[in-house]
């Protein structure tokens, strides 16, 4: 095994809050004082030509909470609630596709949640019926839907499938059960292994899975375990995310706070210890929290410096305008950004008004643009080729940047970078605090005390 040496009190220091650069500017910027008229006309813009499509659909549903989720979530046992959504996407579908250049294909698809299998089967038949009307897939279309082991049926998978999906994700978090009991999320890993056994033999082309170090009661031990029988199971990916504590934000995880959560100390030696036992295993860590197998479409990108992220995260179809739909959603095209109502009385009450259900958005002025574009290459590809990015941005990036490539003399000194006369690169220190890089480039980060965001680990 690969031993990481790093010095903690370095990781101490930068462990600040920070965006975690899903976009950029960060959604704390968009504002309600942007009306949907302004976004309009870069919509407008953004659908002259028959540009690549990528759709994401918010099922919010879940029976119950688990009290260190951070999603946007509706917590119900009624499941006629999810068959009442699903004709209310498609009524938003039905508004916002005249506004789309026909001709428009879909080459990525992305059920999340809440739990998407929350919905009964049929639910989940009736959406993509409604998808399917109003929606032409590309042949090689990537389609991918987050599952919740727990109350997952055969004919879920079976379902989802016949809708298009081949790809599935699922969360785990962790297996020990003093750890699930502590997060209200019991997940025996037998359950999990029965949805790894239906999503192989149904055919999904690719399996990612969810865990997360710094949940309460975990030690090095414990989580070494849950590392060992997970990466038994061999998904093509890994998603290990830090516990991001919000509790201004998400209430419930007040409760997590009453519990024994993990020293940034031990929280540190978790995350050394995943990346360590992950790469042994045969998994690239593409960077922040994301792993793939050597020949994964993510590692191929990353090695081509062809990655991109969005608000799903790292993705090989980072270009395509991503058009989201349920209440919070966010969409990203061109120039604009702008988000759904984020309660579903709300939400769904424009929609059946006939009204797109927007609350807020931003649109991008030269100087984001090219911050935006050099964030992205410092979070996906791990580097900054200057002439490259002149090339790219149409400037003169070091005298454009002078005073960000200037700020980053500590990081340097830290071991977060090197750097030549052309050319920034990333170190394995600075891939584990690679936000604290991006966060030198971002023309809104508040000052640290006023940051409503998580830490960087």
């Amino acid at each position: 095994m690969r031993r990481l040496n790093f010095d903690f009190e370095l990781v101490r220091k930068y462990n600040v809050p920070g965006p975690r650069y899903t976009s950029y500017p960060p959604a704390t910027v968009f504002s309600e004082q942007v009306p949907f008229a302004t976004v309009l006309p870069h919509l407008q813009e953004n659908n002259r030509t028959a540009r690549d499509l990528s759709l994401y659909f918010h099922l919010p549903f879940c029976e119950t909470l688990c009290w260190f989720c951070g999603c946007t979530t509706v917590i119900t046992t009624d499941q006629g609630k999810s068959a009442r959504y699903a004709e209310t996407l498609g009524r938003e579908m039905g508004l916002l596709k005249p506004l789309l250049h026909p001709d428009r294909r879909v080459v990525q698809l992305h059920f999340g949640g809440g739990s998407p299998t929350f919905s009964a089967p049929d639910h989940l038949r009736r959406l993509g019926e409604l998808i399917h009307q109003h929606f032409t897939f590309a042949p090689n279309l990537e389609a991918g839907v987050e599952v919740d082991p727990r109350r997952l049926t055969r004919d879920h998978l079976v379902a989802l499938r016949e809708i298009g999906f081949n790809r599935a994700s699922m969360g785990v978090q962790d297996n020990h059960p003093d750890v699930q009991r502590a997060v209200h999320r019991i997940q025996p890993l037998e359950v999990t292994r029965q949805a790894v056994d239906w999503i192989r033999e149904l055919g999904f082309g690719s399996l990612n899975i969810d865990l997360i170090y710094g949940l309460p009661l975990q030690t090095v031990d414990s989580f070494a375990r849950t590392l060992d029988e997970t990466i038994a199971l061999a998904p093509d990916r890994f998603a290990v995310f830090s516990y991001a504590h919000v509790p201004w934000m998400k209430p419930a995880q007040k409760i997590v706070e009453s519990k024994v959560l993990p020293t940034p100390e031990v929280k540190f030696q978790l995350l050394k210890l995943t990346i360590e036992k992950l790469e042994d295993a045969g998994y690239v860590y593409i960077g922040m929290d994301h792993f793939a197998r050597a020949a994964d479409e993510l590692a191929v990108s990353q090695r081509a410096g062809t990655l991109q992220r969005n608000f799903q995260g790292y993705s090989t179809r980072g270009g395509a305008d991503i058009y989201a739909f349920g209440m919070s959603a966010i969409s990203q095209a061109g120039a604009a950004y702008w988000q759904n109502a984020k309660t579903l009385p709300v939400y769904q009450g424009q929609v059946e008004a006939g009204q797109i259900p927007y609350t807020r958005g931003y649109v991008l002025n030269a100087d984001d643009h090219l911050r935006r574009e050099t964030i992205m290459q410092v979070m996906c590809n791990l580097h900054l080729d200057y002439p490259a990015m002149s090339a790219r941005l149409g400037i003169d990036f070091p005298a454009y940047f002078a005073a960000e490539l200037e700020s980053l003399d500590d990081l340097e000194a830290d071991g977060l970078l090197q750097r030549s006369a052309t050319r920034l690169d990333v170190t394995d220190l600075g891939r584990l605090l690679v936000r604290i890089i991006a966060m030198r480039f971002d023309a809104y980060l508040p000052r640290t005390a006023q940051r409503r965001h998580a830490m960087t680990i």
